[in-house]
């Protein structure tokens, strides 16, 4: 191990109670992602730190550490696109696949006159789930090669405007932890860093947190990570996306600043479902949830997809409301683009 790292005298800092610093906490998770650290240490890295919550310089500096690590998707943007994720931490309430069916909309949608853009690309990055519904279950019943190479995926976003990034072979130093996370079974510091790792370097994101009081600390490390524009959210029921249960609370980044606010679906006349209505009782009904939204089968599913993209569009600057973003979502889906855009992305990861 590297003298410049100690981690037994990491480990009592965090034992004290003492928050690291952005560079101390990039040191220890590149010692965790090089193999340096026992499965013991990582576990009590990962306990010590949930205990009383990631701050801001620890979120970055780990952050910073993972990025080094990850197998990128080299996708070079032109001047009129922009490059957005709807990763999500997971950990919430659980519902259908959201985030999801939300990067297909949104890959259809026709920007709005005066944005200059053309269109919005949306490097989705995501993992399997406890559940067994994450977005690599759904995407492999959907056609979908969720296995594709970073090269395959550059070519998707090229041609069908989404690609799957699938977190566990982008991020192959992340071995090191798996086993600790699994034997402490509870959502750890690393559920926050796979929202801010995403492998194409999309500096745009509609960002959905499982505890309302991770929106200003994950917006934080946003703004600091140099998003261009992103949008931090914990949904009413308890969801990591955007809720048409009631009102949501964000945290808006721009340029290095971040503006808390709210978003109370019921601007946009939606009035608010049952939990029951959004939610998947396995992997089949999750999967034709998203098949049913994608076909323009309306009802709280729809819905809830719509209200992700329209603040996605705005966010992308697609849209410039939450109104209009709704509205090119609606057109996204009525006109057949979007589930044109899991065909193609379907057929392009498999070629």
């Amino acid at each position: 191990m590297d003298d410049a790292f100690n981690i037994h005298a990491t480990l009592k800092r965090l034992v004290s109670g003492e928050r690291l610093g952005e560079a101390d906490a990039e040191a220890l998770f590149e010692a965790l992602l090089n193999g340096e650290l026992d499965e013991a240490q990582i576990g009590a890295v990962i306990a010590l730190i949930q205990c009383r919550g990631a701050n801001i310089d620890e979120l970055v500096g780990a952050a910073r550490a993972m990025r080094r690590h990850v197998m990128p998707v080299h996708v070079p943007l032109e001047p009129d696109e922009v490059l957005l994720d709807t990763c999500g931490t997971g950990g919430a309430t659980k519902t259908f696949n959201i985030s999801t069916a939300t990067a297909f909309v949104l890959a259809a949608v026709e920007p709005c006159p005066g944005s200059g853009l053309t269109r919005v690309l949306v490097a989705k990055h995501g993992n399997r789930s406890r559940t067994g519904r994450g977005s690599a279950e759904i995407l492999a019943a959907l056609g979908v090669n969720v296995e594709a190479s970073p090269e395959v995926q550059a070519r998707c976003l090229r041609e069908a405007g989404v690609c799957f990034s699938f977190a566990m072979r982008h991020h192959p130093a992340m071995r090191h932890a798996v086993g600790a996370r699994r034997s402490v079974g509870f959502p750890t510091i690393f559920n926050l860093l796979g929202p801010l790792t995403n492998p194409a370097g999309a500096d745009h994101q509609l960002l959905g947190v499982y505890h309302p009081d991770l929106v200003s600390v994950i917006a934080g490390a946003l703004a600091r990570l140099g998003s261009v524009r992103a949008v931090v959210v914990h949904g009413a029921g308890g969801l990591d996306e955007c809720s048409t249960l009631g009102p949501n609370r964000v945290a808006w980044i721009e340029e290095g600043k971040v503006r808390e606010d709210e978003i109370d679906p019921a601007s946009l006349g939606v009035v608010p479902p049952s939990i029951q209505s959004i939610q998947a009782e396995g992997l089949d009904h999750g999967v034709r949830l998203i098949s049913d939204v994608l076909a323009g089968r309306p009802g709280p599913a729809a819905e809830i997809v719509r209200l992700n993209a329209a603040v996605a569009c705005v966010v992308s600057r697609a849209a410039a409301a939450l109104q209009e973003g709704w509205d090119r979502a609606d057109e996204a889906i009525g006109s057949g683009r979007a589930r044109g855009v899991l065909k193609a992305l379907a057929r392009e990861s498999q070629a």
